[in-house]
């Protein structure tokens, strides 16, 4: 799996790109007819190893979806790195800014799935 070409549009873009799972599979597995969620993981993983994120972090299998591609160390990455830890701890009952939760509805909604 070659990001290269990922990881320069990120770049430019100054570190946050939106891909269609299209594209990133052209990327990582031309040979492949489908996306498989284990295939996805794979790229996550790849992907990470280059210092990008994506939003969703769980990439969809269907490739007629976009993602964002995000630099980890710019401030929007960091930003979701925060983000990811404050709902990992959130679902397990130790979110350490409980508010923070409560004045924004809709974010409990999307942790909930």
């Amino acid at each position: 799996m070659d990001f290269t070409v990922i990881a320069n549009a990120v770049e430019v873009d100054d570190g946050i790109k939106r891909v269609s799972m299209r594209f990133i599979k052209k990327y990582a597995a031309p040979e492949r007819s489908r996306l498989s969620q284990e295939l996805c993981e794979q790229i996550s993983k790849a992907l990470e190893e280059q210092g990008l994120i994506t939003l969703p972090r769980r990439l969809p299998t269907s490739e007629n979806d976009f993602v964002f591609v995000i630099q980890k160390d710019c401030p929007l990455g960091q930003a979701v790195e925060v983000a990811t830890h404050v709902a990992v701890l959130d679902k397990l009952g130790a979110n350490p800014l409980p508010v923070l939760l409560d004045n924004f509805p809709g974010v409990r909604a999307h942790l909930d799935r």
